[in-house]
């Protein structure tokens, strides 16, 4: 194993991503295309992570047909992450009609990501520059509906969602608490595994109350 930090964190966060998503799925709510939506979003970023983490474990040179597979897999579930993001921020904050019109635009932005990934380039920079300006959405909707409902199950998925852009800046800042036994993609798993606990959180409290927004 190459990177056994790396490796290790990844999984762990495939598996948390995997239990928050089967919960999801099995909670009874009044708005089940939010949960699906919210399942997808974990789902995804649990393939990315258990993608990813083979990648750095066992496939890091980029002649093998192990990356040549699962690095652009990991890419493409990324851009589900933020297609996901984007349809749980509208069905919060719009009506149904507004909600429809915001995911149909994200899912066009998201095929020509896709296309993107596939066929011109699979630089880690794309995936941010897809993935960020749908968590700065989502930030805003959750402050909103923190300031509307003063639910503390909503304060922390906005804490959360936070948490994730600072683990992404140290990230990128290849911040980490160790060069070899815990690097910087390592810190960055260890804290999105706070972040994701504190959104499940927000998502199982926005299940359980009935939608406000109307047509």
């Amino acid at each position: 194993m190459t990177e056994p930090d790396v490796t290790l964190t990844d999984y762990g966060l495939a598996l948390e991503c995997a239990v928050f998503a089967v919960l999801l799925c099995r909670k009874a709510t009044a708005q089940p295309q939010l949960r699906a939506w919210f399942a997808l979003f974990f789902s995804s970023i649990g393939v990315a992570a258990l993608a990813g983490g083979t990648v750095h474990g066992f496939f890091l040179d980029v002649r093998t047909t192990g990356r040549a597979v699962l690095w652009p897999a990991a890419m493409l579930a990324l851009g589900g992450t933020a297609l996901s993001t984007w349809a749980i921020g509208a069905r919060i904050q719009f009506s149904r009609r507004l909600a429809r019109l915001v995911t149909l635009c994200a899912t066009v932005v998201f095929a020509l990501y896709c296309a993107l990934v596939l066929f011109v380039t699979q630089s880690y920079s794309l995936a941010i520059g897809h993935y960020v300006p749908a968590v700065c959405f989502l930030v805003g909707v959750f402050a909103l509906a923190y300031r509307r409902t003063r639910a503390r199950p909503v304060g922390f998925a906005f804490l959360g969602l936070l948490l994730t852009l600072v683990a992404s800046g140290l990230q990128w800042g290849r911040v980490g608490l160790h060069p070899v036994y815990f690097n910087h993609n390592a810190l960055y798993h260890l804290i999105e595994a706070v972040a994701l606990y504190l959104i499940f959180c927000g998502a199982r409290w926005f299940l359980a109350v009935p939608r406000v927004k109307e047509e």
